[in-house]
């Protein structure tokens, strides 16, 4: 009877922590000034950052499966880069490549992810870029240990507004085009008597997963807020956005004196929310200033979750991944003759704006592929589902995924695994704007809902 008692005594002991984590930072501040800043249209040259720019990565291993994520301060970085950056992660720690996900934050001062071609220093910064996002994943590799993790979501509304609006008819601009039948405008003058209606709405749904030792050290922070960057940065600066900030903060208030804690702000579903009230518009900021508030809310709500959500020794970790084709958009007839006419005259004052530039995106889309093999990743982290896009992504498109995963939270991590272009709903090409036009928008209509369907078939896969 006494050892019958023992052996449940036994089997009713904690067990020995399955989960294991370790995160990492690398450098990926450009080295040689001047640099170009993408982001804009125009030609802007940085000559200093106002604050560094980092790779940031998370691994996470439990029953035999181990898992990459690592986030890059950028705009965007294409596939190619990113795989190229995987190859040698998995090289360097043994994780397979389909087991490592890389995103971008989408901050709009950054360098270039992709060199402009002869130009030597750009060629450099891109191999800065590949290598310390690569390092990253393998710092984060080298320093796992036994780990405790949990999540929550917390609405955080007040931040998010849909940027596309219905306006009175007449009202909106030609597209680069010439074409004048656009519904719908993106990012209208605040505050206009033009304004009617947001054309969609918002995810206020900020979600947190913290991980910590076993004794409660806090290890790293991944979170997901669907607001594309903040901006206030002055040309001739890089800076990481409100992405950064957030990870100074958080670190700054959960681990002051750990040069090892990482927190990662990755960008949800983004493509058509910013963070200007255009029916209240606001007193024009400083710079940096509504980065930090920003930041400062996600930060504050960020720490609260790591502070009091309840931790598990155990989270099943798994990660699927499925390459799906989709076709190319080509330019119409119309559009390629405006094109070619547009690109050579030399008054650009009869044209409509940013006639050239989207000229030499349609002619590069006429005589480029007729599909892209686009990579699709779903994760599972315990309860958690991940769905990854590599493209800016609709509202819609997020909030359907997070209704119909069977992971309660889900949420998307867009500009993952490359860069296509922006990705609207089918409903949303019919009302036209900025984010659909062709060039802004380089894949087939029905993208996102083959796109969603395939996620959706992962994220139950991996149920």
């Amino acid at each position: 009877m006494r050892k019958l008692l023992l052996f449940a005594l036994l089997l009713s002991l904690p067990s020995e922590a399955k989960l294991r984590a370790g995160a990492a930072a690398t450098d990926i501040t450009p080295q040689e000034w001047p640099v170009r800043v993408i982001g804009n249209f125009g030609l802007t040259m940085a000559s200093k950052a106002h604050d560094p720019l980092h790779a940031r990565a998370l691994v996470l291993e439990e029953g035999g499966v181990k898992i990459a994520i690592a986030l890059i301060d950028s705009c965007y970085v294409k596939r190619e880069e990113m795989d190229e950056a995987k190859a040698i992660a998995s090289k360097r720690t043994g994780i397979p490549a389909s087991r490592i996900l890389i995103s971008a934050t989408h901050t709009h001062s950054a360098p270039p992810s992709r060199a402009a071609k002869g130009n030597a220093q750009e060629e450099r910064y891109v191999r800065l870029l590949v290598e310390q996002t690569a390092e990253a994943i393998s710092l984060a590799n080298q320093r796992i240990a036994d780990a405790r993790i949990g999540s929550a979501v917390i609405p955080v509304p007040d931040e998010l507004f849909n940027r596309r609006w219905f306006t009175k008819e007449g009202s909106n601009p030609p597209d680069p085009y010439g074409g004048t039948t656009d519904k719908v405008r993106m990012n209208p003058p605040a505050g206009s008597t033009e304004l009617l209606h947001p054309a969609g709405g918002t995810d206020p749904g900020f979600s947190v997963i913290s991980v910590q030792t076993l004794d409660g050290k806090p290890l790293a922070v991944l979170a997901n807020y669907s607001l594309h960057y903040v901006g206030g940065v002055p040309g001739p600066e890089l800076s990481a956005d409100y992405f950064g900030e957030f990870s100074k903060q958080v670190a700054a208030q959960l681990a002051p004196d750990d040069g090892r804690f990482v927190a990662m702000l990755t960008n949800g579903t983004s493509g058509d929310v910013n963070n200007v009230d255009f029916v209240h518009p606001r007193p024009r900021a400083q710079p940096y200033e509504r980065i930090g508030i920003v930041a400062g809310k996600l930060a504050r709500h960020a720490v609260e979750a790591a502070r009091s959500i309840a931790y598990s020794v155990s989270a099943p970790i798994q990660m699927a991944e499925q390459e799906l084709r989709l076709s190319f958009r080509k330019p119409s007839a119309e559009q390629l003759r405006f094109a070619k006419e547009a690109l050579a005259r030399s008054d650009e004052t009869k044209l409509p704006r940013n006639a050239k530039a989207y000229a030499e995106r349609a002619l590069n889309l006429h005589a480029g592929p007729d599909h892209a093999d686009i990579k699709l990743q779903a994760i599972r982290i315990g309860g958690i589902g991940i769905a990854t896009i590599p493209c800016e992504v609709f509202t819609e498109t997020g909030l359907a995924i997070k209704e119909l995963s069977p992971f309660r939270p889900s949420f998307t991590i867009e500009l993952a695994n490359g860069h296509y272009g922006y990705l609207p709903t089918p409903r949303h090409y019919e009302l036209g704007g900025y984010e659909t036009w062709l060039g802004t928008n380089n894949l087939e209509k029905d993208a996102s809902v083959k796109i969603t369907r395939t996620l959706l078939e992962l994220l139950q896969r991996l149920r």
